[in-house]
């Protein structure tokens, strides 16, 4: 090699190294869209949490949009239009409603199901199935509905006359709608209207159906609302069962169902993988692994009952 050009190619690389790596310090800043009928601190919490332990630093290298349609499911189509139109990298929705309305927004941004808890999820086209998910949308499935029968029958473990469950609905109930049954007993689904006078009529109305028991399914409005549920239901002497642990925690009876922390893990993941070159539908939908039974014995106490010991050894915590 001629020895000018030498000494032109070493000087340039001098020159152009510390661009070069300045360059590849500068992280790219990914959006992420967040779609929720209601704001659940924990559950958004839980989810940030999960993303920062695999190395997303909020205002570094990770930025939020965060779009909630506070109680009123009709917005949730325009509010995924927003973030379709600020150009998100992806959009993590959670709950059914969401995910529909972001589905219906995009078929070409990634979306993580954050948690579908209804059934439906194949019928409905959202994904091809579980295991090949094929479009955009991937993420958690919780089973919510396929544990209702599980969490009828602990809790006719503590109530085991019962003959009669109401069954907590966060809308309109259709008549055809209204009476079920599982593991032998009448479910009599009751709509719960907004605001705390919402709450009253359903609880009057389940009172004059001659309801023993109740399950509260985990909607994100009852999530947010719980302590008006828990009151109303001691006052009511009710015992209830709930989706989620926090519930149980604001005065609830008992809960069964996954945490928030294992589902945020879970949604954080998807993400993870997506920004890094995955492709959600090559990204199998997931369940979750880990169920948890909590009891509040001091609510068990209040109305009366006693936790057969069984069931006691059985929980993953119990609160005193």
């Amino acid at each position: 090699m001629d020895r000018r050009i030498f000494i032109a190619a070493v000087a340039g690389a001098v020159v152009t190294a510390p661009f070069a790596a300045e360059a590849q310090s500068v992280a790219k800043k990914y959006r992420i869209g967040w779609l929720m009928p209601e704001v659940i601190e924990d559950h958004s919490r839980a989810f940030r949490d999960a993303l920062r332990a695999l190395g997303y630093i909020e205002g570094q290298t990770v930025e939020y949009e965060t779009r909630s349609a506070d109680g009123d499911l009709d917005r949730l189509p325009r509010l995924a239009a927003e973030l379709v139109r600020s150009r998100v990298d992806v959009i993590v929705a959670g709950t059914t409603p969401a995910i529909l309305a972001a589905r219906q927004a995009t078929t070409t941004i990634p979306i993580v199901m954050a948690f579908w808890g209804g059934s439906g999820l194949i019928d409905s086209g959202i994904v091809g199935s579980l295991a090949r998910p094929g479009g955009n949308v991937t993420g958690v499935y919780v089973l919510g509905a396929e544990l209702d029968a599980k969490r009828v029958e602990l809790l006719l473990q503590v109530v085991p006359k019962a003959r009669k469950v109401g069954v907590l609905y966060p809308g309109q109930v259709t008549e055809e709608e209204k009476v079920d049954e599982v593991a032998g007993v009448e479910l009599h689904v009751t709509a719960a209207g907004s605001g705390r006078a919402g709450y009253e009529r359903a609880f009057e109305s389940m009172a004059e159906a001659r309801v023993e028991a109740l399950l509260v399914p985990g909607f994100p409005r009852f999530v947010k609302e719980a302590r008006q549920i828990t009151e109303l239901a001691a006052t009511r002497r009710i015992p209830a069962m709930y989706e989620w642990p926090s519930m149980v925690e604001e005065g609830g009876l008992m809960s069964y169902g996954s945490t928030f922390a294992e589902l945020e893990d879970r949604a954080a993941s998807f993400v993870d993988r997506i920004l890094k070159g995955a492709k959600p539908g090559n990204l199998p939908v997931e369940q979750p692994t880990k169920f948890e039974l909590v009891i509040n014995l001091k609510t068990a106490k209040a109305l009366g009952l006693t936790i057969p010991k069984s069931l006691l050894l059985r929980a993953d915590k119990v609160i005193q």
